[in-house]
């Protein structure tokens, strides 16, 4: 063997010991707790939810370990750029400008939004006049967000939250006229139309315009990750199906969410 060859071979023998063993090492999932019923932990601390269930089921038809890591909604792209983490499972939608920084699975669950108010203190979305110098709280960075300000920015006082529970306690006192919110956070954190609960909505469930709502949720992956995606992939069309995916909607959720 030559000297060339004999280099050529101890370099690429070096390399291969180098790289990660992916099918060994932990799937580093990144996720912005909480947000229930997708991702939220119980008293004794453990982590759970319909999105938890769901990356841990593809985990382990992929034979990987799942390694959960929470990571606040405002730097969540930027750790997935930054190799801090594998994927982002964490209710993120499908969006032009996000499919710019990532690599999007398959859509596995759709994401209503809606207006919420105090009771008695519904508006009409649909009457400008009675939405003028009313303040309207959204969660900061979210595609909410980039809707209420781009349609209501010029005629509302729009009010930012770093997270969602922010948010909900702020609609909750009174201290907003109204708020933009994800519909599943509004069931959970607002008991949004039921029993006993101070909040009601003030409009339909609304999904569009896809511009700013999106084709669904989906994991996020690093654009140069596509083996992984579509391992990920592959894994989630198995879980529909064969009834899993349904299960878990189904112990999760009283409305469909299926896209």
């Amino acid at each position: 063997m030559s000297r060339v060859t004999l280099g050529v071979a101890t370099a690429l023998t070096s390399l291969m010991f180098a790289l990660p063993a992916y099918s060994d090492s932990p799937l580093r999932l990144a996720v912005d707790v909480p947000f229930e019923p997708f991702q939220y932990r119980l008293p004794d601390g453990t982590l759970t939810g319909f999105e938890v269930e769901l990356g841990e089921e593809v985990c382990r038809r992929i034979e990987r370990e799942c390694e959960w890591v929470e990571q606040g909604w405002d730097g969540i792209i930027p750790g997935l750029l930054a190799r801090k983490y594998d994927a982002i499972v964490s209710s993120m939608a499908i969006t032009d400008a996000r499919r710019e920084q990532v690599l999007f699975s398959e859509p596995y669950y759709s994401n209503p939004s809606v207006w919420v108010t105090q009771v008695g203190k519904e508006i009409d979305i649909e009457d400008q006049d009675a939405l003028e110098g009313l303040s309207v709280g959204v969660q900061r960075g979210t595609i909410r967000d980039a809707y209420i300000t781009d349609t209501y920015g010029d005629l509302v006082d729009v009010r930012r939250y770093a997270t969602g529970e922010d948010l909900a306690v702020d609609v909750h006192s009174g201290r907003l006229d109204a708020a933009f919110m994800y519909y599943p956070l509004a069931l959970s954190s607002l008991r949004v139309n039921q029993d006993g609960s101070n909040v009601v909505t003030s409009s339909p469930l609304i999904r569009e315009p896809k511009s700013y709502f999106g084709h669904g949720v989906a994991a996020a992956f690093h654009p140069r990750n596509e083996a992984l995606a579509e391992q990920f992939n592959e894994a989630l069309r198995e879980i529909k199906e064969d009834g899993t995916y349904d299960e878990l909607m189904n112990k999760y959720v009283d409305y469909d969410i299926k896209i």
